[in-house]
């Protein structure tokens, strides 16, 4: 195995302009043709067709989005499926990354301890499936290549040690809990917007961790259910009182409350869920054909048990998930009298890693009046929402086919990133979690 020291010292260079961020990342110092929305939206993205069902998380938590505390034991798990079925040298490398996810100015050895790369070396070739596949396992951080400092981070996973022969890309963070976050999320405050929106108020309390001047020094984020491409971003304290900052806008911090997700149980294939109509079978693939989804845009609000968007690997037909899960091509149906003149319907989801590409945009089929996609999914159990994106625009539209009720449960995090005069970088001093179900 040969370490490349210097393998990403150089430039970054984008590939693609429109769909793919091809280029994460060759260099840590440079500029890259995409805007910053562009890399922000974009930092999970698989690069090679026959790659599915990547999974990153902390260790334990199966649901947990990908984050550790700076020179804690804390480890993540990284699993994915490789479809050729063979056995490949995959390389992964570690990316330190500034509050809005584009590199930071450091160089490796000031944000990575040990080597500059490692290889993945477990691997499990798949039991008793019809589509067979390698599935590979990482457990980070581990002995060879750790991060040194807190952030935001890319791990990049690359082939035969060939850093521009990207295979995918996962964002996590480390963080150091410097300061309290303290929040609530409520109905919103105005009167136009009470009934599907929802506010997040938040105090951050520095206590003795010493912020010279918050509104210059601080970047604060904040998501819902583990997406970046509604995060609000660039907020100022509204007050300061004493070492309290408070951030209780009635305007800046609203999100769409959004509907319950829908869910799909794949969890086997020998017998029809509820929400499935059809299983069939041939020599090489299982077919899945949902039951037809229907407009949610005004219907009334229920509350149901859900993921929040996220799946889980699951598997009632054997024993291991991960190995004797199988796939099968998932057939979603959700009729409409005419086609949207005006833009696209996506399946949405950490199933689609939140993406908004031609994987997951839906076809109107004129025979049936009904948009249509196929997606190749490994058993499991599933959360998914329908969202509407009209054209000349990044901003997909939920509440246009799911409605948006400010009773929603959702899961919601606050990051707070300090860059301290002189510092080459945006350390994560902060990180909250908010999971209220608004009274109604």
């Amino acid at each position: 195995m040969h370490y490349h020291f210097f393998s990403l010292i150089n430039p970054f260079r984008i590939v693609s302009l429109v769909f793919l961020l091809t280029a994460l990342i060759t260099g840590v110092h440079g500029s890259t043709a995409e805007t910053n929305t562009d890399y922000f939206l974009r930092g999970d993205f698989i690069h090679k067709n026959n790659i599915k069902t990547v999974l990153f998380n902390q260790k334990g938590f199966d649901l947990s989005d990908p984050l550790m505390r700076l020179n804690s034991g804390d480890r993540l798990i990284l699993r994915f499926d490789d479809l050729d079925a063979d056995y490949k040298n995959y390389y992964y490398t570690i990316i330190h990354c500034n509050a809005d996810w584009e590199p930071s100015e450091l160089r490796q050895h000031e944000y990575i301890e040990g080597f500059y790369e490692d290889q993945i070396r477990d691997y499990r070739r798949s039991v008793n499936t019809r589509v067979p596949y390698t599935h590979y396992y990482l457990e980070f951080p581990g002995p060879n290549l750790r991060p040194s400092k807190s952030g935001n981070y890319i791990l990049k996973v690359y082939l035969d040690g060939d850093p521009a022969n990207i295979v995918f890309t996962r964002r996590f963070s480390v963080f150091e809990q410097r300061v309290t976050i303290d929040g609530s999320v409520t109905q919103a405050n105005l009167v136009r917007y009470r009934d599907r929106k929802q506010q997040v108020a938040f105090n951050i309390n520095t206590g003795s961790y010493s912020i010279s001047n918050p509104f210059r020094d601080l970047s604060v984020v904040i998501r819902q259910n583990g997406r970046w491409d509604n995060a609000i971003t660039g907020l100022d304290p509204r007050t300061i009182l004493g070492n309290v900052l408070v951030y209780d806008y009635e305007d800046k911090t609203l999100f769409e409350g959004g509907n319950e997700f829908r869910h799909l149980d794949l969890r086997s294939l020998r017998y029809l869920s509820g929400d499935i109509a059809d299983i069939r079978s041939s020599r090489r693939f299982w077919d899945v054909y949902l039951l037809p989804d229907k407009l949610r845009t005004y219907d009334r609000y229920y509350s149901e048990e859900d993921l929040n968007g996220r799946f889980q690997i699951l598997t009632q037909d054997a024993r291991n998930a991960m190995t004797e899960s199988d796939y099968a091509w998932v057939h979603f149906h959700l009729p409409m009298d005419t086609p949207l003149a005006e833009g696209h319907i996506y399946v949405m989801g950490a199933l689609t890693d939140w993406h908004f590409s031609d994987d997951n945009r839906m076809n109107y089929n004129y025979g049936e009046n009904a948009y249509e996609l196929s997606l190749l999914l490994k058993q499991g159990y599933y959360n998914y929402l329908y969202a509407y994106m009209p054209e000349d625009t990044r901003q997909a539209d939920v509440p246009f086919i799911e409605g948006s009720h400010s009773y929603t449960e959702n899961d919601y995090t606050i990051y707070v990133y300090h860059r301290r005069p002189g510092d080459l970088y945006d350390r994560l001093i902060g990180i909250s979690h908010l999971n209220p179900t608004v009274p109604r």
